[in-house]
């Protein structure tokens, strides 16, 4: 097999190293998975979880070893059905034509670093997509950028976490917002003034100040919730502890609930905004379920309290690493591999993300293939709040 792309590599590298024109904040901020080998489009991805543990509040003495609690571990699973694919097509005359002009390696590799861009894209908004929708609660207010003259929505999203039991001190936490909130971000004086900061790295480089322990990065994918309804007159049915997720409503004459993963609910006694985990829709004068997500409700309820549903917002997440997983393949190959002449591995540095280019042969013409595989999944919502824009 002959190393057709050998002589190309100091070119796809170099496409390699300027790769990335939008912000990628998402896929540094969550768990990868990108083992080497290759999978096929369909495959599933399980995780472990371990359920709550059974406290004793006795300890009697004995001349015996008590029994240990008996414990059942859970798994989740993901499929991993994406596929993001570029394929470049190149005849013997259109080389000879480019190269009287620009030149085939200039033009090829800055079609690899647009095929490397496309699917980072793809593959962040994904991350995305499922990090604002997999959430638990959220903060801020619909509509408005955060960060327009304070950064105290920090902590308001830190606390969602620390409440929900998930580690916020192990610095694997991120908050991603748009490039709007970054701008109202570095803007925030006492972020930028080095004296009041004690670091002069946001006035110089534009690098975004962590804080209250918390990463802040910027992503050009946020993206942007468009809210369902709840109209008329809808109240919860009955008694709800705290931590349930599967809370009954229902619908007066005229009255309907029609709501989004993602969307944002409200009951009425309750500050905290619930975020939505599965779509719902249910009509007038009836009785339906709206299923949050977990940890589920902050408060109880005893029943008759009005239900109600947020605005259209800009998903901002502030998440732990270990809340979303990103699990990305080369494509299975047939046994005996497929008619590619060549295959080179690329990590894109931009975003860290390893790319499989493979180089096809025809008749008088080649192609060169840029194609993963790859899914995202939010394993754990209650390490994920929404941080609305």
């Amino acid at each position: 097999m002959a190393n057709v792309l050998t002589d190309l590599a100091a070119d796809i590298y170099k496409a390699a190293d300027t790769v990335g024109r939008e912000l990628v904040g998402f896929i540094p901020a969550v768990t990868i998975n990108a083992g080497a080998e290759a999978a096929a489009q369909g495959d599933t991805v399980r995780s472990h979880f371990t359920r709550a543990a059974t406290v004793n509040t006795s300890a009697t003495p004995s001349m015996t070893l008590p029994e240990g609690d008996d414990q059942t571990v859970d798994n989740k699973t993901m499929t991993v059905s994406q596929i993001a694919s570029v394929r470049i097509p190149w005849t013997g005359e259109d080389i000879k034509h480019v190269n009287n002009g620009s030149g085939f390696e200039t033009i090829y590799g800055d079609q690899i670093e647009q095929a490397m861009r496309g699917i980072v894209n793809a593959i962040e908004t994904k991350v995305a997509t499922v990090a604002y929708q997999g959430a638990s609660r959220a903060v801020g207010t619909a509509g408005t950028t955060p960060f327009a003259s304070a950064h105290g929505i920090v902590n308001e999203a830190r606390q969602i976490l620390a409440d929900n039991g998930m580690p916020t001190n192990d610095g694997r936490v991120t908050l991603v917002m748009n490039t709007s909130a970054g701008v109202n971000f570095r803007n925030l004086s006492n972020l930028y003034k080095v004296n009041e900061a004690g670091d002069s790295r946001l006035l110089r480089q534009g690098v975004l100040t962590d804080i209250s322990g918390i990463m802040m990065r910027e992503s050009g994918q946020v993206q942007s919730h468009t809210a369902g309804s709840v109209t008329g007159t809808v109240t919860v049915t009955g008694a709800n502890a705290v931590g349930a997720t599967a809370i009954g409503v229902t619908t007066a004459a005229g009255a309907a609930v029609s709501l989004s993963a993602g969307d944002i609910v409200t009951f009425a006694g309750d500050s905290n905004k619930y975020v939505v985990a599965s779509a719902v829709s249910i009509g007038a004068s009836t009785t339906g379920t709206i299923t949050i997500a977990a940890p589920g409700l902050r408060e109880a309820t005893a029943g008759s309290e009005a239900v109600a549903a947020g605005a259209s917002y800009t998903g901002n997440v502030s998440l732990h690493q270990s809340a979303v997983e990103l699990v990305m393949r080369p494509l299975a190959k047939p046994l005996g591999g497929d008619a590619a002449v060549d295959v080179m591995t690329v990590q894109d540095p931009f975003s860290g993300l390893v790319f499989q280019i493979s180089v096809y042969k025809g008749y008088n013409k080649a192609m060169i293939d840029v194609t993963t595989l790859y899914d995202a999944k939010a394993w754990k919502p209650d390490a994920i709040a929404n941080v609305l824009g």
